[in-house]
């Protein structure tokens, strides 16, 4: 059977991570989440004490960063250094300061190359924010993955409860700047690919997104 290389992007809390996570399982491909690789960039720059817009200070980080996933029996571990950050990058700080630093040109140009290392062989599902439109523009799939914004904050919400309590308020403020930065940044907005295959997850529970997607890919597989 022929391996596809599929991607899904789209905001925060649309569902894409259990998707990702469910649909790359069901398929027996590897899934990535890209979003956890800008988290790790963000946690490094934070503990080195660099603002999200110091492009040469960055530079030089990423030129010592080590970053990479592993599966053991807790699931898919992001490791940076050989340090596993997985637990380490789900903080408010953390998303907004990634949100920040996967503006800056010498961050995406660091991933970029590791991202494509990564889909080289196919048979992989990433999830993330520009995967159809800049990192894999030739992917075989194409998905966008959205919701309502109040559908979304609940799902963040209650996503985040057990890791970082917030206030579902907090969360919607906090969900509402990221849309904004991610979707006017003049750098690999966050948008549709053109050939993206839209689906609104507002109604629809996981499995029915699951199988809608799979019945997509059973044609091209």
């Amino acid at each position: 059977m022929k391996r596809l290389l599929i991607t899904i992007d789209g905001p925060s809390g649309a569902g894409k991570t259990t998707v990702s996570r469910i649909l790359a399982d069901r398929l027996g491909y590897r899934y990535i989440d890209t979003g956890a690789l800008y988290r790790g960039v963000a946690l490094a720059a934070i503990s080195s004490g660099l603002n999200p817009d110091d492009d040469n200070g960055l530079e030089k980080l990423c030129n010592t960063l080590k970053i990479s996933f592993v599966l053991d029996k807790k699931g898919l571990r992001l490791m940076l250094n050989d340090s596993d950050i997985t637990d380490q990058i789900r903080t408010p700080e953390i998303t907004m300061f990634a949100s920040a630093v996967s503006a800056r040109p010498v961050v995406r140009r660091f991933l970029l190359n590791l991202q494509r290392d990564l889909g080289k062989e196919k048979g992989v599902v990433f999830e993330g924010r520009d995967m159809g439109t800049v990192v894999f523009p030739g992917a075989d799939v194409k998905f966008f993955l959205d919701a309502s914004p109040k559908i979304r904050a609940k799902r963040r919400y209650k996503e985040l409860k057990s890791i970082n309590p917030q206030p579902l308020e907090a969360v919607e403020r906090d969900m509402d700047r990221r849309d904004k930065n991610d979707s006017t940044r003049d750098l690999a907005p966050l948008k549709p690919a053109e050939d993206a295959i839209r689906i609104d997850s507002t109604n629809l529970s996981i499995k029915i997104v699951v199988e809608r997607m799979a019945t997509i890919i059973g044609t091209l597989a």
